[in-house]
């Protein structure tokens, strides 16, 4: 399949021992062949999507204040949230201090209005809600991947190793994905000139062909977010779950370009965060797989 790359089926050593608690304990997992989109959905394909269907995203759609009750009213229109780089260091256990609900602000116009997409067209589609993600898979004949298979996709057959590429961060001080490198959330270090996402592809890709399964934009998976054990999770990274509890939180895996080692490592395979269904928001996108028995299927048919 065009765009796609297919994984056989295995056993692996899924979650961590090593870093947060919600990724504990690190169990055999085991997955059936698969495939998998390369990169993230683009805005390019994103917007063929659109076009094709006059599909409109949740962050373009008014929220009812009837679900979200006590919400200020003036905040009833279309929007989504914003990363806002802090002009110095601020409190890191609160999320508001960066995050900015934004009205306008939308997959065709990433930061609000007056913002577009603009040499944009080959970054992740960001802004899309669990439900936005699902219209898009339905409509290319895909589907969203679970925690598992994308965490086995993530890890590019490297067994047990901490990062998509092995077990050093930084070899040789190469940056390998599109994280935060400084002090979050104000003082940015970055070796390329992507401040937000950066194009797909712009990373080395990982053992399986795979791009951007690390840094860049955090992804959708099916699977609603519960422990794998007892054990108490920690906090949502960068205010992921923002948004009132009014639907399921979903496993949205990965991390993305506010992923930070002064305060949000989970630039890993292993790594999850739960996300509201109905939130959007400039650093989450997605990427979609077909499983080789729905393959199958529709070939024969």
């Amino acid at each position: 399949m065009q765009g796609m790359k297919l994984l056989p089926g295995g056993v692996f050593g899924m979650g961590s021992e090593r870093f947060y608690p919600e990724e504990r304990p690190c169990r055999r997992a085991a997955v059936d062949s698969f495939w998998i989109d390369e990169t993230p959905v683009t805005n390019r394909q994103f917007a063929a999507f659109v076009e094709a269907t006059g599909y409109r995203t949740c962050a373009e759609v008014a929220p009812n204040p009837a679900d979200y009750p006590g919400m200020d009213l003036s905040l009833a229109k279309p929007g989504s949230l914003v990363f806002v780089e802090t002009s110095g260091p601020v409190d890191l256990r609160d999320f508001r201090r960066w995050w900015e609900f934004r009205l306008g602000a939308q997959w065709r116009r990433p930061s609000g209005d007056g913002s577009s997409l603009a040499e944009l067209a080959d970054h992740p589609v960001v802004h899309v809600s669990y439900a936005d993600a699902l219209a898009y898979a339905a409509w290319a004949g895909k589907s969203l991947p679970t925690e598992t298979e994308w965490e086995y996709a993530a890890r590019g057959g490297l067994a047990g190793a901490e990062f998509a590429w092995g077990d050093e961060f930084e070899p040789q001080g190469e940056v390998l994905a599109n994280y935060w490198r400084g002090e979050f959330p104000w003082a940015r270090q970055q070796p390329h000139r992507w401040n937000r996402t950066s194009p797909v592809r712009s990373f080395p890709p990982n053992g399986y062909g795979l791009y951007d399964m690390i840094g860049n934009v955090w992804e959708w998976t099916c699977d609603e977010y519960a422990l794998p054990s007892a054990r108490r999770a920690s906090a949502p990274c960068c205010g992921a779950d923002a948004s009132p509890k009014r639907l399921a939180s979903l496993v949205v895996k990965g991390g993305s370009h506010l992923c930070a080692a002064s305060y949000c490592q989970r630039y890993r395979p292993a790594a999850r965060s739960p996300q509201a269904a109905d939130t959007s928001a400039s650093h989450l996108g997605f990427r979609c797989i077909v499983r080789e028995h729905a393959a199958a299927s529709s070939a024969q048919s």
